[in-house]
């Protein structure tokens, strides 16, 4: 029995934990082939060793750089012979701390790891999509934190911001050609990266702070993204989907940014599931 995606083609970054990982296995239940991109090699092994290899594919990626990218998207085309969908998943949580204890070159790695790999994530699938001729859709994973303060680190704030603008504006250029480019805010989520350094703690807080009786998973993810995939959402361009529990409505600051908040007793860069090491120290409060 098919499904909403039955016979379509999507690369999702970050494809191998996390929201990516629940968005795939809500992929292929619903019919689609799906290429995993994720830097992270044991990952996506084990990916493939829950998912198969019929309809599934892993490609490790630095979702960075621009010949991964390239590679990965070509991936969906030999495998699978065309691409409907590619979700810009791919993130951690990046560069934080107070902003005069910010360090550059964490903010150039964030940067680049939630925003340089949506542009590249774009440009690479778009010509596939409009030479193919019947539309497609470009998902993106933006953030609450983009939308209100108090809601993500600086620098992870600024850059969902820039995968909103990016969303909004490269929407207009596909719109002639019935390519749809959006891109999900999600609020709090249980993920690897929630649990990064503090399991547990960030879950409580949180829920501490929301009306509504649970945190979100990536189940609640990977429906909106099959939606925003599939014929269902062919109308709908240029937008940003907050699946948040209405925690934006309450006017939230989650973590309580400001001087005596627990984001800027600490500075470092969290690296999220890459495999790569994260690193935190604590800042003297005198």
């Amino acid at each position: 029995m098919g499904g909403r995606l039955e016979n379509k083609v999507a690369v999702i970054t970050g494809g191998a934990s996390g929201m990516g990982r629940a968005t795939v296995a809500r992929f292929l239940a619903d019919g689609a082939s799906v290429v995993i991109g994720d830097l992270n090699e044991a990952n996506g092994k084990a990916a493939l060793d829950e998912f198969g290899t019929e309809r599934c594919d892993f490609v490790r990626t630095d979702v960075a750089e621009e010949n991964d990218v390239a590679a990965l998207v070509a991936r969906g085309i030999e495998r699978f012979g065309r691409l409907d969908c590619i979700f810009n998943n791919a993130g951690v949580g990046g560069v934080f701390g107070p902003i005069g204890e910010t360090d550059t070159d964490g903010y150039d790695y964030t940067m680049a790891v939630l925003v340089r790999s949506v542009f590249l994530g774009m440009k690479h699938a778009a010509p596939i999509m409009q030479a193919q001729g019947d539309g497609g859709s470009i998902i993106s994973t933006a953030s609450i934190a983009a939308i209100t303060g108090g809601n993500g680190a600086h620098i992870y704030s600024a850059a969902k911001a820039a995968v909103i603008g990016l969303t909004r504006s490269v929407a207009l250029e596909m719109a002639p050609h019935r390519i749809r480019v959006n891109a999900i805010a999600p609020g709090v989520i249980e993920t690897p990266l929630l649990d990064a350094g503090r399991p547990g703690k960030m879950q409580a807080q949180a829920q501490s702070k929301m009306l509504w009786p649970r945190l979100g998973t990536g189940d609640d993810i990977a429906a909106m993204a099959s939606f925003l995939a599939s014929d269902d959402g062919e109308f709908v361009s240029g937008q940003v989907m907050v699946v948040d529990g209405a925690l934006t409505a309450q006017g939230s600051n989650l973590w309580d940014i400001g001087e005596n908040s627990p984001l800027m007793r600490n500075a470092g860069v969290n690296r999220g599931s890459t495999g790569q090491e994260s690193q935190a120290r604590r800042l003297s409060r005198d």
